[in-house]
């Protein structure tokens, strides 16, 4: 089966090839297809799939979100992370935000990177995402709540949102997913016996303990006319003794 995907910007080509095709044959051999084809003068890509039932499915569908993704300024290694099943794509384009002017571009570029890349990395390390940007857009890859999370952190810093802002809300959000993490599912009720056994046995010699009170509470109640139980209180237990001296 062959299938067509994204065209590649021609400064990105190169990068999706990899030395001597290297990256190419990583990808073909993460995705489960036959060969990707890359014409290096336009930028398209065809990829030939297995017959049906030879190749993952799922692999073809998010093969174009790997390919945009590389295309868009991330390394082919993050990207292939796309192909995870639990692992997805979304791509803010700036120019929603801000408009077609380049100057105003390269501002909110400036303010989702931050000093020495110090703000993308904060994003990144507080919703485990990956982020690339490039030229007008962000590309980013992670999984669930996370991406969300790191998404509409780009947006509000696109939006005009401070720096300090967008860290609270990252924080709290972050919070939230601990505080989630532990909650429980579920709850197990355990029957107890009534005997004193289950806990007796938790203290060494407590049972036996348990066991001569019984009895003497037991004894304490046999009725004198009653011979079958006036011969039980007699019959000696394996810790019992009958002893007797002259006084």
């Amino acid at each position: 089966m062959r299938q067509s995907l994204p065209r590649v910007p021609k400064g990105r080509i190169a990068v999706l090839i990899g030395v001597k095709g290297a990256t190419r044959r990583e990808l073909e051999e993460a995705a489960g297809c036959k060969s990707i084809h890359i014409d290096s003068n336009t930028g398209e890509i065809d990829v030939i799939w297995p017959d049906a039932g030879g190749y993952d499915p799922v692999k073809a569908l998010k093969l174009p979100d790997v390919i945009k993704a590389v295309g868009r300024g991330m390394a082919p290694a993050r990207a292939i992370q796309l192909l995870h099943d639990d692992w997805f794509f979304e791509m803010v384009d700036l120019r929603d935000h801000v408009g077609k002017r380049s100057n105003q571009q390269r501002r909110i570029r400036a303010r989702i990177i931050g000093s020495e890349g110090k703000i993308r990395k904060m994003i990144e390390q507080h919703t485990g995402s990956e982020i690339s940007i490039y030229k007008s857009t962000v590309v980013l890859v992670g999984e669930g709540a996370g991406l969300s999370n790191a998404r509409q952190a780009i947006e509000m810093l696109a939006s005009g949102s401070e720096h300090g802002t967008v860290l609270k809300f990252l924080e709290r959000e972050r919070k939230k997913s601990r505080l989630g993490s532990r909650s429980l599912d579920s709850i197990a009720e355990k029957e107890y016996s009534s005997k004193t056994d289950d806990f007796a046995g938790l203290v060494p010699g407590l049972s036996d303990v348990a066991n001569r009170r019984s009895r003497r509470l037991k004894a304490a109640q046999v009725d004198p006319k009653n011979e079958e139980e006036v011969q039980e209180m007699m019959d000696l237990a394996d810790d019992e003794e009958v002893s007797w001296e002259e006084e």
